[in-house]
C-alpha cells in the first residue's frame, strides 16, 4: 500500500516522463479536425489534431510548447482518447474538468489520468492541465475559436 507521499512522487515521475518524452507529439498530416489552444498566463500553446471516422477518434496528436503540466496533460490525453468514441471523450472531458477543479468524479476510475489529480491543489496550474482538454473539445465540436483557459 502506498502512502500519500509515495503516490505523489509516482505521479510527479509520470508527469516528468510525459514532459520529457511526450507521446503522439507531431503535426498529423491526415487529420480531419484540429484546434489551437493558448494559456496566456503560463504561455502554453498547442494544436491538437484528430482523425475521426464514424464518430471514433482513430488517431490523435499534438504539437506546441508549454510547461511540464501542460505538455504531460496533452501527452497522457492523446494516449487515453485514441480509439474512443466522441461521446465517450465528451464524458471524459467533463470528468477531467470535475477532477481538476472540484473533486474526484463519483465512482469513476480515470486510469492514468489520475496522475493529474494533484494539480487541483494548485489552482493556478489547473489551467495548464486543462488546456489540452479544452483544445480537444474544440477540435471535436469543430469550434472556430482558439481554446483559452482565461
Amino acid at each position: 500500500m502506498m502512502g500519500g507521499n509515495d503516490l505523489r512522487d509516482l505521479y510527479q515521475e509520470v508527469i516528468f516522463d510525459h514532459n520529457r518524452n511526450p507521446r503522439n507529439f507531431y503535426a498529423m498530416e491526415h487529420a480531419n479536425r484540429s484546434a489551437d489552444g493558448h494559456n496566456p498566463l503560463c504561455g502554453d500553446q498547442l494544436t491538437v489534431y484528430l482523425h475521426v471516422v464514424d464518430d471514433v477518434i482513430q488517431d490523435v496528436s499534438f504539437i506546441g510548447h508549454g510547461c511540464a503540466i501542460s505538455t504531460a496533460s496533452a501527452s497522457i490525453m492523446t494516449e487515453v482518447v485514441k480509439g474512443k468514441s466522441v461521446a465517450d471523450v465528451d464524458e471524459l472531458f467533463e470528468d477531467m474538468h470535475q477532477m481538476l477543479t472540484e473533486k474526484h468524479p463519483e465512482g469513476k476510475d480515470l486510469g492514468k489520468l489520475e496522475v493529474l489529480s494533484g494539480v487541483r491543489e494548485f489552482p493556478a496550474r489547473v489551467k495548464c492541465a486543462s488546456l489540452a482538454w479544452h483544445t480537444l473539445h474544440n477540435a471535436i465540436t469543430l469550434a472556430e475559436h482558439t481554446a483559452q483557459t482565461e
